[in-house]
């Protein structure tokens, strides 16, 4: 379905704010009438600067009985999450407003019909005001509903690439102990036929079946370490992300992030890996567990260890339980044990959270 263009909805508003201008019109006031067409064209700012545009139409309230144009601005203030404080200001100066006569002003609350005028003029402004809440909160709940329909399908494509791997990795073993076993055997009796014969033809056969022994070994080698890889695509095997990928990774993250790396080129293509899956995991973690919080991503190489630190700051909005497996940081943890490195992780004295991994700077690639 979709939604009235912004330009529709200001142009209704001000259509709407002339209208009450027309119906309370009166050439024998025109300072009053001016006011009132004056507030009409400032909602065309109500977007932009809500709150000048509120105190741009409360002058009409005053001085006139045109009220369209103030209660619009009002409700747009309370639209875009202001203060409450802030809100109930507003609906007050305007219910004073509304019962004020200006220029002689009459306004006596002792008075039971003044009372009553008054509880009519706040009761408008108050639902002005809710309604306007519940268009926001409408608003985040469903940017916050989106949030969880993209963190529950990428938790589904974690647990598709988690199982491929666990086959992956039985098929890696059956492989080893199979196949092999036998092409080792192969290409150790070849190598003993080609020592123990003295025809030169047989001698020319036996090092072909050996060399082609060990090429298919060397080619099975490579195909079990693929097999073995962690994180790859479910169709294809795409080349795995290194260092130069960071930098793509924290600008397309959707938060705001801060890259600080210093790291030297041309290390083991695991420990690149391992920096890169680390850098995801916890921005991952950022956007899904701490809503509207900024994060900052510290790498650096000192006395022989890569160091990689991804601090986030407190959210700025409550925090949704959202699906999850609890995973992530125990697969990062693992990683960095398998390269003989360490992984910490905690939240801050700030009401952030940090992640930090050390890994040798000469883990076997």
């Amino acid at each position: 379905m979709n939604r009235p263009s912004p330009l529709l909805l200001d142009s209704v508003a001000v259509a709407m704010a002339l209208l009450d201008v027309w119906a309370h019109w009166d050439i024998h006031e025109p300072l009053r009438m001016a006011c009132g067409l004056g507030a009409a064209l400032a909602l065309l700012l109500r977007r932009r600067h809500p709150l000048l545009t509120f105190f741009l139409t409360l002058p009409s309230v005053l001085l006139s009985d045109a009220v369209f144009a103030c209660l619009a601005a009002l409700y747009t203030l309370a639209s875009l999450g202001r203060p409450r404080t802030l809100l109930v200001v507003g609906a007050l100066a305007f219910a004073f407003s509304d019962i004020t006569a200006l220029p002689s002003a009459n306004l006596d609350l002792t008075r039971k019909s003044a009372l009553i005028a008054f509880g009519y003029s706040a009761a408008t402004a108050a639902a002005a005001v809710f309604l306007g809440q519940l268009v926001q909160t409408r608003r985040d709940l469903s940017l916050r509903l989106a949030e969880i329909s993209e963190a529950r399908d990428h938790q589904q494509l974690l647990t598709a690439q988690a199982a491929l791997a666990k086959e992956r990795a039985q098929l890696a073993r059956e492989m080893h102990d199979v196949v092999s076993h036998q092409v080792s055997l192969i290409a150790v009796r070849a190598g003993a036929l080609q020592v123990g014969t003295g025809d030169p033809d047989t001698k020319e056969a036996a090092a072909t079946i050996r060399r082609l022994s060990v090429q298919t070994l060397d080619e099975l080698r490579h195909m079990v370490g693929v097999l073995r890889a962690s994180g790859g695509n479910p169709t294809d095997l795409t080349p795995q992300p290194a260092l130069t990928d960071i930098q793509r990774l924290a600008d397309n993250c959707g938060i705001e992030t801060e890259l600080r790396m210093a790291l030297p080129e041309g290390l083991p293509p695991t420990v690149q890996r391992a920096v890169y899956r680390t850098v995801q995991e916890a921005l991952t973690n950022t956007r899904k567990h701490a809503p509207g919080a900024t994060a900052r991503i510290d790498l650096f190489q000192t006395n022989g260890s890569v160091h990689v630190r991804v601090t986030n700051t407190a959210p700025t909005q409550p925090p949704l339980p959202l699906p999850g497996a609890h995973h992530g940081l125990i697969g990062l943890r693992q990683r960095a044990e398998l390269l003989g490195g360490t992984m910490t992780s905690g939240p801050t004295g700030d009401g952030g959270y940090e992640v930090r991994v050390v890994l040798p700077a000469e883990a076997a690639g």
